[in-house]
C-alpha cells in the first residue's frame, strides 16, 4: 500500500511560508507517494474555521515543486467550476513540466455552495457540474495527446486547444467523491484513482463503494484493477505510527492500494515524521 500526506489546513500561527516548505521536505524525505492539498478559497475543513488561512491550490503546488525532487504533487480534488477548463489543464501540465512529471490530476463535481456564494463563484446544479467534469477530463486527455482540432461539448467549446508543451507524462487523473451513480461510472470511465472515505463501519460502506465501481467497470469494459482505490483518513494528534499501520492492514483487506492521511490543523513536523515511520512500516 502506498501512503500519501493531504495538507488542508495552513493556519500555522507563524512562519507559514517556513512551516509549508519544512512539511514538503519532510514529506519527501520519509518516502511518501504524494503530497496532496485541498483545492479551496476558503478554509473547509471540519476542524478548523472558514476565515483560517487558506492558499490557492496551484500556486501552492508550484512553490511546493521548488521545495522538492520526488514526491508527487496534486490537488484533492479542484472543484471543475473554480477555473475554466483549458486553464486548469494548462495549470497541472506546467506542474508537471516544470516539476519533472510529478503532476497528480484530481477534479470534482465541487459541493461547497457557501464558498460559491462568498466568493462569487459558479455553482449549477449537480447534474451540469458531473456533466462538466466528464468534459473536462475528455479535454485534458486530447490536449496531453496533443490533438488540437475543435472540442464542441455541452458546456465547453474550444476553437483549437492547444497543449504546449506537453506533460513529461500523462498526469493521472483522480476522480474524487463517491456517489455512485455519477461519480464512480466517471472513474470507471476515465480515471486512474478513486476516492473513498474512512467511515468508521469496518469497511461496509468502503466494500459496497467498490463493489459499485467494479459493475461500472463490467459495464463500460473496463478492468477494474487498472483503477487505484485510494482512502482519506486521519491521523489524530500523538497517534503512534503502529495504530496507522494496523488501520492500514484493514484498508487493504477492503481493496484498497493507496492512504492518504490528513490531520486536525495544520500538520507539525514531528507528525508528518510520524507518518513517514508508518509508512516504512507499511512498505
Amino acid at each position: 500500500m502506498r501512503v500519501s500526506i493531504g495538507v488542508t489546513d495552513f493556519s500555522w500561527p507563524d512562519d507559514l511560508t517556513g512551516q509549508l516548505g519544512a512539511v514538503a521536505v519532510a514529506a519527501e524525505d520519509a518516502g511518501l507517494d504524494t503530497l496532496w492539498v485541498a483545492d479551496h478559497l476558503l478554509q473547509a475543513d471540519p476542524n478548523s474555521t472558514p476565515d483560517s488561512a487558506m492558499l490557492e491550490a496551484c500556486t501552492t503546488l508550484g512553490f511546493l515543486a521548488g521545495r522538492t525532487s520526488r514526491i508527487g504533487l496534486g490537488t484533492m480534488v479542484s472543484a471543475v467550476t473554480f477555473r475554466p477548463p483549458a486553464v486548469l489543464v494548462k495549470a497541472v501540465t506546467t506542474l508537471d513540466v516544470l516539476s519533472g512529471g510529478r503532476a497528480r490530476f484530481g477534479i470534482g463535481a465541487g459541493h461547497h455552495d457557501g464558498e460559491a456564494r462568498a466568493m462569487g463563484l459558479p455553482f449549477p446544479p449537480v447534474a451540469e457540474r458531473f456533466a462538466r467534469v466528464e468534459e473536462t477530463v475528455r479535454l485534458a486527455l486530447r490536449m496531453w495527446a496533443g490533438d488540437e482540432s475543435p472540442f464542441e461539448g455541452e458546456h465547453y467549446r474550444l476553437e483549437r486547444p492547444v497543449g504546449n508543451p506537453r506533460p513529461v507524462r500523462r498526469p493521472p487523473i483522480l476522480v474524487g467523491g463517491a456517489g455512485e451513480r455519477r461519480t464512480l461510472r466517471l472513474v470507471a470511465r476515465y480515471a486512474d484513482a478513486c476516492n473513498v472515505f474512512d467511515i468508521p463501519d469496518g469497511g461496509q460502506t468502503v466494500r459496497h463503494k467498490l463493489a459499485v465501481l467494479r459493475r461500472h467497470c463490467e459495464e463500460v469494459g473496463r478492468p477494474y484493477g487498472e483503477i487505484e482505490k485510494t482512502i482519506s483518513t486521519r491521523l489524530a494528534p500523538g497517534e503512534p505510527a503502529e495504530s496507522l499501520v494496523r488501520r492500514c492492514a484493514e484498508f487493504t483487506g477492503w481493496g484498497i492500494d493507496h492512504a492518504v492521511v490528513i490531520t486536525a490543523g495544520p500538520w507539525p513536523v514531528a507528525r508528518v515524521r510520524t507518518l513517514g515511520r508508518a509508512a516504512a512500516l507499511i512498505a
